[in-house]
């Protein structure tokens, strides 16, 4: 079985593209054969995300962050599967609460079955990740605890929303941390934990991890308004048209300049307003703030990954860095 598309970085060390290639398969391999059930339904609903595909980004920070003890340890797979269960598991969830109706370019559980089948398809993603990491040791099974805490912690202070003394702003890349930085950042630790690296090694691939999982969600937010449709895979405006404030709009709506776009941001932006609004929001120094705040994130990871061992798979790190600036424009 050939492994599925992944981040597209380039990766120098031939000996590493290699293992990481051999990874990628073996933890799809597993992760199709970890949902199979006895009941047919349940194991269709249950590769629906993963046939859709994906880039299998935290099982690549799994293989990368492995390569700083022994790679080949046999409990790096396992963990890389449950990393992505984890994740699939949510993004059910996720679909069922956004009433989303498309998840890479394929139906959404939700929409194909019904709300009630997709949570429930999730809820057994989590069960199956957690008969894996029961193998992996009791180290392993409290990171994934504190994890699915902040990732949970996140979600509800997304729904919620910040507090009337609460920055919006902080609150924002708050949630971030939580729902999207906290898996990346135990991707890392599962691979340097579950591969021996040394505990200095472990903390600072975790640290890394996290920011260069902020810094990527930043950077869609930079894309949903700076990109045509081919560069970011979907259409330009989305995050406007839902009423979605992510930074750029934060501090659009924080500025005291520009009182026609705030109004315009201040909900759901009107189909007929979409383009005035995406050609104000491209020219007001909004963007080039939430790109800042992007390289700041960038620039954290850059300086823990600085300091691990002096091997392929630190460049590889580097490089990924580098990605996740440029694919933001």
């Amino acid at each position: 079985m050939s492994a599925p598309p992944v981040v597209d970085l380039p990766i120098e060390d031939e000996r590493l593209a290699q293992d990481v290639a051999n990874g990628l398969a073996a933890v799809e391999k597993l992760l199709r054969s970890s949902v199979e059930s006895e009941d047919a339904f349940v194991t269709e609903a249950s590769k629906h995300l993963i046939e859709a595909g994906g880039k299998r980004f935290r099982t690549l920070m799994v293989l990368l962050a492995a390569q700083f003890g022994d790679p080949s340890a046999p409990g790096v797979v396992p963990g890389a599967v449950v990393i992505e269960l984890t994740h699939l598991g949510s993004l059910y969830h996720d679909d069922v609460m956004d009433e989303a109706l498309v998840r890479r370019g394929s139906p959404s559980a939700n929409a194909r079955w019904d709300n009630t089948v997709a949570i429930l398809t999730g809820d057994y993603l989590f069960a199956q990740a957690s008969d894996i990491l029961a193998d992996l040791g009791p180290g392993l099974i409290r990171v994934q605890a504190q994890t699915f805490s902040r990732l949970v912690q996140g979600q509800i202070r997304e729904t919620v929303g910040p507090r009337d003394c609460e920055d919006p702003v902080a609150h924002y890349l708050g949630v971030l941390a939580d729902k999207t930085g906290s898996l990346i950042a135990a991707s890392g630790r599962f691979g340097a934990l579950l591969s021996g690296a040394p505990a200095e090694v472990e903390e600072r691939l975790s640290r890394a991890c996290e920011a260069i999982g902020v810094a990527w969600q930043l950077g869609d937010d930079l894309l949903d308004v700076a990109s045509s449709g081919a560069q970011s895979g979907k259409t330009p405006g989305t995050d406007l048209r839902e009423g979605i404030k992510t930074l750029p709009v934060l501090y659009v709506l924080e500025s005291e300049g520009d009182t026609r776009l705030a109004s315009l941001l201040s909900g759901p932006v009107a189909e007929q307003d979409v383009e005035e609004a995406l050609t104000l929001l491209r020219a007001h120094p909004g963007m080039a703030k939430a790109r800042a705040e992007l390289d700041a994130w960038v620039d954290r990871a850059r300086s823990d990954i600085s300091s691990l061992p002096n091997i392929p798979a630190k460049s590889a790190f580097l490089a990924l860095c580098d990605y996740v600036v440029e694919r933001s424009g």
